[in-house]
């Protein structure tokens, strides 16, 4: 038996149905059955980018040399990405940029990974670099500035899913049939206030991590310079309606079939991000495309200058930064937004 969803189906006898993004949080971040906490399955339910290609990383590497320039290239500054899994697009990102002078040794390497066993493989993959491991944003040191990346990240943030019935909203639930098993439902409950409608939107997806995030950035770029990147997938200018999924040995499954033992995700809503970093005093550049992103780093000159040097390897290569940029593929529907504190030049790429 599946101990995560008794556990769920008694909740529900007990209390009443719970909201989606409950069921998300319980099944993603549970200390003793979450699907990150106790089987992380990059490679296996599903493969990020930098796992594709190391050119991603590399090209994340060196844009993040590029920004520390226009910070003044700082003596020490705080590198942190969040959700770094394994550690594979940092590892990339740092031997690229350590071609800029000075970079590698002003860089203090820190993450935000909730998994104990990824934080074992980091703490042991980074160990020349110590990094240290950080619970929240809230806990980042603000003696020096920041460069903040994160790579499909924002997509694991629980949602909330509303539904119109006639003129009414109502909110999507999870409850239990008449056979007991886990089913989703519809609450009488309204739509939060500050939400936009533009046109005739029928259902919709809400991130609340959306905006504590940017409240929690908020007085971290008050108290210090710096830049966050996000890279995920999302419209850009639309409004996420019914897009929670499930991933299992990489075929989607129900959502509702396997909590704690398969991914859940969901698409993030870069209008909103951008709109709430921008009531929130940042300096918003993007959303890009992810291919725009890449082309514009270089994605190309990198991909014929390992092609010239690795040939047996080369058609790999293309495949994989074909994958990445192709519109057809990932290269359009992943989104890069990058936020930044007040008075900073415009990032590269954006």
């Amino acid at each position: 038996m599946n101990s995560l969803k008794d556990r769920l189906k008694r909740m529900i006898q007990e209390s009443g149905p719970i909201s989606i993004a409950a069921y998300m949080d319980l099944c993603l971040h549970d200390r003793q059955h979450g699907y990150y906490a106790t089987r992380p399955g990059l490679g296996d339910d599903f493969i990020t980018a930098p796992e594709i290609s190391q050119i991603f990383g590399e090209l994340i590497g060196l844009w993040l040399a590029h920004e520390w320039q226009a910070l003044g290239a700082p003596r020490a500054f705080t590198l942190i990405e969040v959700g770094p899994g394994r550690g594979t697009l940092m590892a990339d990102a740092l031997r690229a940029a350590a071609s800029v002078e000075g970079f590698s040794a002003a860089a203090q390497l820190h993450f935000i990974e909730p998994s104990p066993v990824l934080r074992a493989a980091l703490t042991e993959r980074f160990a020349e670099r110590s990094p240290v491991f950080l619970d929240q944003l809230a806990d980042l040191p603000l003696d020096a500035p920041i460069l903040l990346v994160a790579n499909e990240w924002l997509d694991c943030l629980p949602v909330q899913q509303y539904m119109r019935v006639g003129d009414a909203w109502h909110e999507r639930v999870i409850g239990l049939s008449d056979e007991g098993e886990l089913q989703f439902g519809l609450n009488a409950t309204a739509l939060p206030p500050e939400i936009e409608l533009g046109g005739k939107v029928e259902a919709l997806e809400i991130q609340p991590g959306l905006k504590t995030l940017t409240e929690s950035l908020k007085p971290i770029f008050e108290a210090t310079r710096g830049r966050a990147l996000f890279i995920d997938y999302g419209p850009a200018n639309a409004i996420p309606d019914d897009t929670l999924r499930s991933y299992q040995k990489g075929e989607q499954i129900d959502p509702l079939a396997a909590p704690g033992a398969s991914d859940l995700t969901c698409d993030v809503d870069f209008a909103r991000l951008a709109r709430l970093a921008t009531q929130n005093g940042f300096s918003v550049s993007g959303p890009v495309s992810q291919s725009a992103l890449l082309l514009k780093l270089g994605a190309e000159a990198r991909l014929n200058q390992l092609a010239m040097a690795h040939p047996e390897t080369a058609e790999a290569l293309y495949h994989g930064i074909r994958k990445l940029t192709d519109p057809a593929e990932m290269g359009e529907r992943f989104q890069a937004l990058c936020l930044s504190s007040a008075n900073l030049p415009a990032p590269a790429a954006f």
